[in-house]
């Protein structure tokens, strides 16, 4: 049975999102999530990111979140969102694609998918 993201409110960086499993829309197949960590992809990849890493069914899954959504969420809120709330955002695309069988060792997940996903989730 498929359970979704949960926000951890307090622990370690590794317990920002708690475990989750994800069902294939198309085949039924069931994906093991579970979180590890975050770091600024502008140093290790020169990219303009803040990259998330999770493993689905123990193989490594980077996510790269477009750093503008970071930028244009500030502008329009007055606030910085949260690592949490980024490594949310994150498992929340990473299901999304999961439950379509988009199974990927690295996905760059545009300003338009972040915001999408903020409003979405009703982040203010």
């Amino acid at each position: 049975m498929a359970s979704k993201p949960q926000l951890a409110n307090t622990g370690p960086m590794s317990q920002f999102v708690g475990p989750f499993d994800v069902v294939s829309k198309l085949t039924g197949r069931v994906f093991q999530c579970r979180f590890s960590h975050m770091w600024n992809g502008i140093a290790t990849r020169h990219s303009d990111t803040i990259d998330t890493k999770f493993f689905v069914d123990g193989a490594g899954i980077i996510l790269g979140l477009a750093h503008p959504a970071f930028v244009e969420f500030r502008a329009k809120s007055g606030r910085d969102l949260s690592d949490r709330e980024a490594s949310f955002l994150a498992a929340e695309f990473l299901r999304e694609r999961l439950e379509e069988e988009d199974e990927r060792a690295l996905y760059d997940v545009s300003r338009e998918d972040i915001l999408r996903l903020i409003a979405q989730l009703g982040l203010r």
